[in-house]
């Protein structure tokens, strides 16, 4: 157990570090908010896009592990809509962005640094492939519910377009869709600028983890501690179930079967709030899963960590 926690604590000191910094005063909200614009913006977006744009996807896209994780996201999704709805009387447009904190996990922030410390970087082909599609595969769930959510009097033919807008907005899908462009075509990028990309890639996990921190002393849990403690359960407790249940009976290899359980047993991302916030409804509750969810992934990747051979 000790030798698990030696793998995964370090990701939440540094969690810990941009937490103290704005308690302290030392760093105000604006600079975590300029530092998350960096992370999510240009360094992330770099990130995945020399990830893909370098991934062999004839090897690395494990169709019996992306099967298995998001058929758990599809069932966190569903559970924690119905859910909030009929378990909490939320509102419609609450019960979307209540299961979209359910079926976003924290892939890349948490997942991510979380599985090569565990395993090495040799392991992360896995995560890589459940990454590429997160984000767009997210997204389009979220968008479209929740437009179809607010959609009294708005024609169906106009929900594509707005669906796509509100998807291609977003720097990490764009920056995931340009790898897949580079991959597919076989373009090959001047040396000089996959280095500067490089850089800013290397910058993504440590401040974005950093910056997380900030963001989640700035959004306190407030109230709605049912409701918390439901999206924690499903995020943290029916997501890996599934991916276990369907990647065990799948055959999944070892090292996907590590990239898909550890990538599931995360809390609920940044991006839970984003979405949120981006329409406005259940913002403490998203903000609130993503502290308390963090805090529980300790256990919950922990546990996976000891289990998994």
């Amino acid at each position: 157990m000790f030798d698990v926690l030696t793998v995964v604590l370090p990701v939440f000191i540094v969690l810990a570090f941009g937490y103290a910094a704005v308690w302290g005063k030392v760093i105000q909200d604006a600079h975590i908010d300029g530092l998350m614009k960096f992370a999510q913006t240009f360094a992330i977006p770099c990130l995945l896009f020399r990830a893909i744009s370098t991934l062999d996807l004839k090897t690395s896209l494990d169709v019996p592990l992306l099967f298995s994780f998001y058929a758990g996201v599809v069932a966190a999704f569903g559970v924690g809509l119905f859910g909030a709805r009929f378990l909490f009387g939320r509102s419609w447009e609450d019960s979307v962005a209540i299961s979209f904190c359910c079926l976003f996990s924290n892939t890349l922030l948490l997942g991510l640094p979380i599985t090569e410390r565990a395993y090495g970087a040799d392991g992360l082909i896995g995560n890589y492939a459940i990454i590429a599609f997160h984000a767009p595969f997210g997204y389009m769930i979220g968008i479209t519910a929740m437009e179809l959510a607010r959609a009294q009097g708005t024609p169906l033919q106009n929900l594509p377009a707005k669906v796509g807008k509100a998807m291609f907005s977003n720097a990490i899908v764009l920056g995931i869709g340009l790898g897949f462009v580079v991959n597919l075509t076989g373009t090959t990028l001047p040396a000089v600028f996959t280095d500067a990309v490089d850089i800013i890639g290397r910058a993504a996990l440590p401040a974005a983890l950093f910056g997380l921190g900030g963001v989640l002393f700035r959004y306190r849990p407030e109230g709605d501690m049912r409701v918390i403690a439901f999206v924690c359960l499903i995020s943290l407790g029916l997501h890996p179930l599934v991916v276990y249940v369907l990647g065990t009976s799948g055959n999944l290899s070892t090292d996907a079967l590590r990239s898909g359980l550890v990538t599931a047993a995360v809390a609920p991302g940044a991006n839970a709030y984003i979405f949120a916030n981006m329409y406005g409804t259940a913002k403490r509750v998203a903000a609130s899963s993503v502290l308390f969810g963090t805090a529980l992934s300790i256990i919950t990747t922990t546990l996976w960590i000891t289990l998994l051979p």
